[in-house]
């Protein structure tokens, strides 16, 4: 019984009406992005701090927990109490670490949203930093990593990432490891919190039932609590150039396969559309993709094979996943390989081309279509 995971190289190969402006908070000139929708009497605000999310932590683990710790209300209230203040209102206040940034999530009832900013204002004036929201947090995340250990497909994830981005953050979890999360302590907690949620690095994307210079008030009246600070410069992380298989027995009768490869766009802006479609005519369509015609419906070999682009400033590449049996490793991760060289070399032919275009411009409208989703 064995479990493993493949990794491949191959290489090189509704109208939104948003607007953009900003606010000068101390100095700063803080960008703003934000649309109008007066459907529902809603507004909805982000506040992101760009380059603080786990890529930068200066102890694994350290952004999660810090996100966790806003989301435990302030000090004068403890985690309740902010609770019933936030949902006696129907007022939504969240924070939570990406790979690249910080993200305070702030939204309610027009009527609302004034109190809403007062009780965003007080979370990050006096954050609930103490040893029992610390332990609380600690302990869920060490119950969420027992878990992760037994999850097959979680593991075989963790280790083509490890693979490909080997000697860069993007190898560890984003919420660290029982014994990183076991060195973090309040001091390190509030320096993330003096260090990231600054001005400096601030954008904010809000929208709703308000005009642009309502917008623009709000903005200011929850910058100006914010102090100044320094924002470190922006990471990128290169995957793995050469080709390698990593194998990890476990005790299944499945043979769950990760496969990732570099994804080399030049610019985000100008290539992402394209990735996209080229994405979904290889792998990321469901039935109608070449990796599953191949794997499961001409083979059988599995009940689901897919592959999809992740790009993002800091990183970009190509991965996908089948689960098939045993005996069937060596002629599935062969399907896989063939199936992706023919795509590099000879791209997409006419009629698949004309199938995405049709259903990407049909449905991207529907995944688009909240308020909440556009921005």
């Amino acid at each position: 019984m064995r479990f493993f995971i493949i990794f491949f190289i191959f290489l090189e190969g509704v109208l939104m009406s948003a607007e953009l402006s900003s606010v000068k908070v101390k100095e700063v000139e803080v960008p703003v992005i934000f649309e109008k929708s007066d459907n529902i009497p809603i507004v909805h605000m982000q506040i992101v701090f760009k380059n603080s999310g786990y890529i930068y932590d200066t102890k694994k683990g350290i952004a999660q927990i810090s996100s966790k710790i806003l989301n435990e209300g302030t000090k004068k209230d403890g985690s309740v109490e902010f609770a019933r203040k936030l949902e006696s209102r129907a007022i939504n206040i969240s924070v939570h670490a990406g790979s690249e940034t910080l993200v305070i999530d702030i939204s309610s009832l027009k009527s609302e949203f004034k109190k809403a900013l007062d009780l965003a204002s007080s979370l990050l004036e006096d954050p609930n930093i103490t040893k029992e929201a610390l332990s609380k947090i600690k302990i869920e995340l060490n119950a969420l990593i027992s878990r992760k250990e037994s999850d097959f497909d979680y593991s075989a994830n963790r280790i083509l990432l490890e693979t490909i981005f080997k000697d860069t953050p993007l190898e560890h979890p984003s919420f660290g490891t029982k014994e990183s999360i076991e060195k973090i302590d309040i001091k390190d907690i509030k320096k993330y919190l003096k260090s990231n949620i600054v001005i400096d690095s601030a954008i904010v994307v809000v929208g709703g039932d308000l005009s642009k210079e309502e917008a623009k008030n709000y903005s200011k009246n929850i910058l100006k609590n914010l102090q100044r600070g320094e924002v470190v410069d922006e990471l990128y992380f290169a995957p793995k150039s050469e080709g390698d298989v990593v194998r990890n027995y476990k005790d299944t009768k499945q043979a769950y396969i990760y496969f990732g490869a570099p994804l080399h766009l030049k610019s985000i802006k100008d290539d992402h559309y394209k990735a996209k479609v080229a994405a979904f005519i290889l792998g990321s369509s469901g039935f109608g993709s070449r990796m599953m015609e191949e794997v499961r419906v001409k083979r059988g070999l599995a009940y689901s094979a897919y592959m999809r682009f992740n790009i993002n400033k800091s990183h970009s590449y190509a991965f996908g996943y089948l689960q098939t049996k045993i005996e069937n490793e060596h002629e599935a991760i062969k399907i896989v390989k063939d199936v992706v060289k023919d795509f590099v070399e000879k791209g997409a032919t006419q009629k698949e081309l004309d199938s995405a275009k049709n259903f990407l411009l049909g449905s991207e409208p529907l995944r688009n279509e909240l308020l909440s989703q556009r921005l």
